[in-house]
């Protein structure tokens, strides 16, 4: 029997789809919002959120709210294109999705080790 990848994929798009309902709307508001309206002054909101990117669990989190959230709606659109029939070989829409969400949170580990 062949194995497959979709428990690795499933437990990312369960992860993604968890932060995004339960911690998405509060990571928007305390980091888009609050600081801005609360401080009154935009530098003060950037050195707030400049302080929670220079602490390692800061990244961490941060690396976290984007990586997983891109892999649940890859995921999702990997599937919805699985449901509308689309003609596509298997593999190169498996690469094309999972491996697009692996490269942008690639890209943002290394975005966020820089700063």
């Amino acid at each position: 029997m062949r194995r497959s990848h979709e428990p690795i994929a499933w437990s990312l798009f369960g992860a993604g789809g968890m932060l995004l309902a339960f911690f998405g709307p509060g990571l928007v508001l305390t980091t888009a919002l609050l600081p801005w309206l609360a401080a009154g002054d935009p530098q003060a909101a950037h050195a707030a959120i400049g302080a929670l990117l220079a602490h390692p669990l800061g990244k961490v989190l941060v690396l976290a709210c984007i990586a997983l959230p891109l892999f649940h709606t890859l995921h999702r659109i990997y599937h919805g294109l699985h449901d509308l029939h689309l003609q596509a070989p298997r593999l190169p829409m498996q690469l094309l999705c999972y491996g697009g969400a692996t490269l942008l949170s690639a890209i943002s580990a290394w975005w966020l080790l820089l700063v």
